[in-house]
């Protein structure tokens, strides 16, 4: 077996592009071979320094890649990230330390170069929060039974003086940036879309050989102004006696007011034949089923952890977002990870600014890194990590002092998967 000192973790060079390419599908059980338009296409991620491969005797073995990132804070306002994805070990050199190894040197990297946290969206849970994440947003699936709805069948578009159209990938190219611009300024947990994001979308560029072409939907206020955009798939499936029970699985669905939020899934469910729709990742208070004159019809098919994040650096952290009441907080903030401990002093005001600065006054809560990544977002309860024991709180009353300052009115959310 070759020693951990033998296996060479590095940046990839261009032409070891295939071999990490390879290490990669084997990890996520894909083919080994890509075909070479999807190579091609996964190319076109290539950033000298950001994809970091662990070679045993010149073999890839394990894959890692990073990219920069914005996040959108509680409040509007946008920390820079350090996204990380593709992430693999090949089985024959699990349990070397391979993984630990990437991600150290990736983090004391983006700390450095001035992040202040990483994302990441983790394949399974118990992974990530060794390196000081935690998960900070979740998300829900909802599966709609259509016929249970209680909607018209006979619906024939939004009877608030908009329209929907269903458009093509050029117009979503054109029309979609923008809109998910201010959707994101005010959707904490939010993550920027690029160029590439839209292409791979609509199918300009593709990464996998399977992708099949959705069909994209507009909502026009009455003025005429773009406020949502859906992407969905319909499969083809009768029963006996002739009858259709074909299922609309929606790849994204954006809007930027609840009124094209509502004609959206309306739409959806009055497609001629179709008598489930899945609603794909939404947020776990989305207002989907309350859109349904019977909200029952909309059961939750899966729910799960989402966005994880890891604070690299708590004062930026903690003074890019808004705070929901006035007070202060004194937080311990262990980090095994050696990048962002130490012990801090929030200040926020009564107009939701707040202040950040290390100090040696007393703690009110000790909680790790990854616990802080938790409560950032605003999702998470200080009150109930109190009671699961992963917060320790030094002052009677702090954890719901916490609760007040830190949590939201509506749960952050993370619409992409990266």
């Amino acid at each position: 077996m070759t020693s951990r000192a033998v296996i060479d973790v590095r940046p990839i060079t261009e032409s070891e592009f295939d071999d990490w390419n390879r290490a990669l599908n084997t990890g996520f059980l894909n083919a080994p071979t890509s075909p070479q338009e999807v190579v091609d296409a996964r190319r076109q991620h290539f950033l000298p320094g950001r994809r970091i491969g662990a070679f045993d005797d010149g073999r890839c073995v394990a894959t890692f890649r990073s990219f920069a990132q914005e996040l959108t804070a509680v409040g509007g306002a946008t920390v820079p990230a350090d996204a990380v994805t593709n992430v693999s070990v090949t089985a024959t050199h699990r349990r070397r330390g391979l993984l630990t190894r990437m991600m150290a040197g990736e983090l004391a990297a983006a700390k450095e170069g001035g992040d202040v946290v990483a994302t990441l969206i983790a394949a399974e849970y118990p992974i990530y929060g060794r390196y000081g994440f935690g998960p900070a947003t979740w998300a829900t699936e909802w599966t709609i039974d259509v016929p249970r709805t209680g909607l018209d069948p006979r619906w024939a578009g939004p009877d608030d003086g908009g329209r929907i159209d269903l458009v093509d990938g050029e117009d979503v190219r054109k029309l979609g940036p923008d809109l998910h611009e201010r959707l994101r300024r005010v959707q904490p947990g939010a993550v920027g879309r690029t160029d590439l994001w839209w292409q791979l979308a609509t199918g300009a560029v593709r990464f996998h050989p399977t992708w099949k072409e959705p069909c994209f939907a507009v909502y026009r206020s009455a003025d005429g102004e773009v406020e949502g955009m859906a992407a969905y798939t319909a499969d083809d499936h009768w029963g006996d006696a002739k009858q259709p029970l074909n299922t609309v699985s929606v790849n994204w669905l954006i809007g930027v007011t609840p009124a094209a939020e509502r004609a959206l899934w309306h739409y959806l469910c009055s497609i001629d034949w179709v008598v489930r729709v899945k609603s794909g990742w939404r947020a776990p208070d989305d207002l989907l089923p309350h859109f349904l004159p019977d909200p029952r019809a909309a059961a939750v098919t899966t729910q799960a952890d989402w966005l994880w994040v890891r604070i690299l650096d708590v004062v930026r952290a903690l003074e890019a977002r808004t705070y929901e009441a006035a007070g202060s907080l004194v937080l311990e903030v262990v980090d095994g990870g050696g990048l962002a401990g130490g012990r801090y002093r929030l200040q926020a005001a009564a107009d939701g600014a707040g202040s950040c600065a290390p100090t040696t006054e007393s703690a009110d809560l000790t909680l790790d890194v990854a616990e802080l990544a938790t409560l950032w977002l605003g999702d998470e309860s200080a009150v109930r990590l109190v009671a699961l024991g992963r917060v320790r709180e030094e002052r009677a009353g702090a954890a719901r002092q916490a609760d007040a300052l830190l949590r939201t009115s509506r749960r952050p959310w993370c619409p992409d998967m990266f």
